[in-house]
């Protein structure tokens, strides 16, 4: 029994490997500005919920005198009534940067509230985050036999004092308990063990239920499959479709999918779906699906190869918590429709393992996409503003970019085995419709905005780059693909990358 209960309490002391919205990429990274300064934000998701998270700002300006955090819910009741915030900590090495720690107590589509104040005076942003705890590890063994030992001391040592005191209780100083002291001991102990017992058994299965609700959290949270049908030849129907988990011996837990009707536009649309062929990751789609009857999504295809592909299709629910349904799909050759309004596709050569990093990528107008990265490695869990300049067939800045779904860019991060995917925007890793709800319960929706996009974009062309917040979350070869739109065409460059 004690074995048992160890066990489950192994499933709340857990860390885990985020898998949430962004699958395999649990940390924040947010850019944009509150009131005149503009910040560079990274949150460091704690590993099991409740726990601490990190919080790092970065001020592109050296007049902002103190920074403040504060977690709520991203929406409802909780969103109205922000606690007591906690003060940022400035470095002494870099006066521009701060850092602090903030317990996030709830699973769901929580905020951090940043408050900055400086010689401009206040201002306010506010960062969405998705707050998850996700698989468990098992207790280390040194720490599993010194629990189970104390158990056993414990329960003994309640047992003989029990006995000790019935028998002794009474007893005049120097003198022998008598026979039916003992037997009275010895029956008052026995009903003590049996009382012992019933704790340890009862306890076992209140920490069973504890554990086997926490846990149905946990799988609430992980990505949901995206299960596909292909009709007609061409036309893909995506449903989420439920896990199925259990807990050896223990548990058998279905998660619960998110309900697709209860989805919210993100850029205009309520799905976005990428397509990307395996296994050299050479072609990718990124497309739009329209909700259907019975909450699935629908998709005409357009013409495409034949082949195996990666399915990760991004959604975000009424709360402002992002999901990625992930699955993979073999298709025929499709003979489809051309590509229209915001859908658009990519095709070259496969990622090599090992390869080396490219900077530049050749786009179809005969123009270029360059990558200005810093010399050096890439390193994992390093927060990093990845920079894109786009020119034409002569060398020289475009004067032709234009937003694209409402954003100066999109940026999608895959590794090589899939177990990363990330899909990035100018103003960091999370969606914007989050981004919009979080800024309608700011106290001025002015003081808070995101980079490129709180604010309605001008009409006109766009500065000839793009930036995106974001760090890689672990070693290996990823694949960057950044998407573009020029003269009303969607163009995607795409670069490869080794971290160490």
């Amino acid at each position: 029994m004690s074995r048992r209960f160890l066990i489950i309490l192994s499933v709340l002391l857990a860390v885990a490997v985020p898998l949430g919205a962004h699958v395999g990429s649990a940390d924040v990274f947010y850019e944009g500005s509150a009131g005149p300064y503009h910040l560079f934000v990274t949150i460091r998701v704690p590993q099991v919920i409740p726990g601490v998270a990190e919080i790092e700002v970065r001020s592109n300006s050296a007049d902002v005198r103190s920074i403040e955090v504060v977690p709520l819910r991203l929406t409802g009741q909780g969103s109205k009534y922000p606690p007591v915030p906690d003060a940022a900590l400035r470095s002494k090495e870099d006066p521009q940067f701060f850092t602090a720690s903030l317990w996030l107590m709830e699973f769901g589509a929580l905020q951090v509230r940043v408050l900055a104040d400086g010689a401009r005076g206040k201002g306010e942003l506010s960062v969405p985050v998705p707050s998850f705890a996700q698989r468990s590890l098992p207790m280390e063994k040194p720490l599993r036999g010194l629990l189970i030992f104390l158990l056993l001391l414990l329960a003994i040592g309640i047992v003989s004092i029990v006995g000790a005191g019935t028998r002794e209780c009474s007893l005049e100083p120097g003198k022998v308990p008598e026979a039916s002291n003992r037997r009275r001991a010895r029956m008052v102990m026995a009903a003590t063990a049996v009382a012992v017992l019933a704790v340890l058994y009862f306890g076992n299965k209140w920490w069973g239920v504890e554990a086997g609700n926490y846990q149905r959290e946990i799988n609430f949270f992980k990505p949901p499959i995206a299960e596909t049908t292909l009709e007609n030849g061409n036309r893909l129907i995506i449903r989420a479709k439920a896990r199925e988990q259990t807990l050896p011996g223990y548990f058998k837990i279905e998660e619960l999918v998110p309900r697709m009707e209860g989805v919210v536009p993100d850029h205009n649309h309520l799905m976005h779906l990428f397509l990307i062929r395996l296994p050299g990751m050479d072609r990718m789609w990124h497309l739009h699906p329209d909700r259907i009857e019975g909450g699935a999504f629908a998709e005409d295809l357009p013409t495409m190869p034949a082949g195996k592909y990666q399915v990760f299709a991004d959604i975000v629910d009424q709360n402002g918590f992002p999901w990625t349904l992930v699955g993979n799909v073999e298709l025929p050759q499709i003979s489809g429709k051309p590509l229209a309004g915001d859908d658009s596709s990519w095709s070259g050569a496969p990622l090599a393992s090992a390869a080396p990093d490219s900077t530049v990528s050749k786009l179809p107008d005969g123009g270029q996409m360059v990558w200005q990265r810093a010399a050096g490695p890439l390193k994992p869990n390093v927060a990093m503003n990845f920079k894109f300049v786009v020119q034409d067939k002569d060398g020289k800045p475009v004067q032709d970019l234009e937003p694209y779904m409402g954003m100066a860019g999109h940026a999608e991060f895959v590794r090589s085995d899939l177990s990363v995917f990330a899909h990035v925007h100018p103003s960091g890793s999370v969606s914007m419709a989050a981004v919009e709800l979080a800024q309608t319960g700011l106290s001025n929706s002015a003081t808070g905005t995101a980079a490129g996009m709180a604010m309605p974009m001008p009409s006109g062309s766009l500065p000839p780059e793009v930036s995106f917040p974001y760090g890689f979350p672990q070693q290996g070869d990823y694949r960057i693909f950044v998407q573009i739109k020029r003269a009303g065409q969607v163009e995607t460059g795409v670069f490869d990358a080794h971290v160490r």
